[in-house]
């Protein structure tokens, strides 16, 4: 019944990407994979295999990637996701990027003889079956990265045999926390690391790189500045009340639209009623006359939440999923969240250590904003119960090399 899914999903993406572009990036970006392996895959390296589902993966493999490559590593990563593609398929921090061919038997066996990989991770997630079958037939040893396991999953259901199965591929399992280590242990595996979650290292390196924009410089000057990061219409519609009527005047505003097309940036635009610059637009303009910059770009966010002295983290007010509190938080600065955030264990402990606070409607978000920007006291608190979270869950990459790669 999987590999009958697997190929009717495959037909029906054909016919949705006739529709849909995103599904369109989808189906036309896996047509040519093993041509463009077969090109550039060179028969006398050995690579290390690394699968990410999208751009979030890949960022939170990205220590790991970059250790590899230091030892003289060839990397080949393979994203599920267009959204991870698009935006890194040039990236240097790869030998070969690419997506990964739907799950079939077909596929799996190909791919693997194709690439002939040493070694295999998985970041965080996605169980693919035939590809993690022809692993472990090849006996190539595989690895989970920052795993993360939940009672509702399909492997710790009466009807989850098939998902069980494939979970024998693994050499080893690194996860994020004891309740993964448990919930593996309760069916049967010891074959596990509790080693954290490598986006902790992730973050702790832009500390020590150039964040410097100079028009961001220019257009903050001595005001306070709050940043929105990848925010949606519903965490919009907290926050542009507040904007629009802040009768303090040394406070500006950075935000940074999840979605950069020019016509949802421009109508999200029209709902602003303070002077307002975009990134595309600000060549030739005194950007210090200002009060509003709107990021119509990506690529830039960490940077600008150097500047922040507090940030907005988008994604928690709706269901598509909170993006990386841990970047804005970093910085020590104060972070605000929406309600939906019980899914992200690294949100979940800064909220109850008090370093980031959930609200839940426009009224929690102005009564939070306007103590914060009252308070410099209590930013400088929040945002030293951030940075000292953040130093003291690094390390996640060092075990894995550890005992994945040293004790060979």
């Amino acid at each position: 019944m999987y590999t009958l899914s697997i190929y009717i999903i495959g037909f029906l993406l054909k016919i949705i990407a006739l529709f849909n572009k995103k599904i369109r990036l989808f189906v036309n970006g896996r047509k040519n994979v093993f041509d463009f392996l077969k090109k550039n895959i060179r028969k006398n390296e050995n690579y290390v295999w690394v699968h990410t589902a999208s751009l979030g993966e890949f960022e939170q493999g990205l220590p790991v990637i970059q250790s590899l490559k230091a030892r003289g590593e060839k990397i080949i990563v393979t994203f599920f996701s267009p959204s991870g593609y698009e935006v890194k398929k040039n990236s240097p921090d790869a030998d070969i990027i690419t997506y990964l061919p739907l799950d079939t038997p077909e596929n799996a066996r190909k791919f693997i003889e194709t690439v002939n990989p040493s070694m295999a991770i998985f970041v965080k997630y996605e169980f693919w079956i035939h590809y993690l079958e022809e692993l472990k037939r090849r006996q190539i040893k595989t690895f989970l990265l920052s795993g993360i396991f939940r009672e509702n999953q399909i492997f710790f259901k009466w009807y989850g045999k098939l998902m069980r199965d494939c979970l024998h591929s693994f050499t080893h399992f690194f996860v994020q926390n004891e309740r993964s280590e448990k919930l593996l242990q309760s069916i049967g595996f010891e074959n596990i690391t509790v080693s954290g979650d490598t986006r902790f290292d992730r973050v702790s390196e832009i500390l020590k790189r150039d964040n410097s924009l100079s028009f961001i410089e220019e257009f903050k000057g001595d005001s306070l500045c709050v940043v929105f990061g990848s925010s949606w219409e519903s965490d919009e519609a907290i926050y542009l009340q507040y904007i629009n009527y802040l009768e303090e005047k040394n406070v500006k505003f950075i935000i940074a639209p999840h979605n950069v097309k020019p016509e949802q940036v421009d109508t999200f635009c029209r709902k602003i009623s303070r002077k307002t610059v975009f990134f595309s637009d600000k060549e030739g303009k005194n950007l210090a006359d200002y009060e509003v910059f709107i990021l119509d770009t990506i690529g830039i966010l960490t940077k600008v939440y150097s500047y922040a002295d507090i940030a907005y983290v988008g994604g928690g007010m709706g269901n598509s999923g909170l993006h990386n509190v841990l970047e804005p938080a970093v910085f020590g600065i104060p972070v605000i969240i929406g309600k939906n955030y019980e899914k992200f264990s690294e949100a979940v402990s800064l909220v109850e250590k008090g370093g980031v606070i959930s609200v839940s409607d426009a009224n929690q978000f102005e009564k939070t904003m306007t103590i914060l920007v009252a308070d410099a006291y209590k930013r400088k608190k929040m945002g030293t119960i951030n940075a000292e979270f953040i130093a003291e869950n690094c390390g996640a990459t060092q075990k894995f090399l550890h005992k994945a790669i040293n004790s060979d």
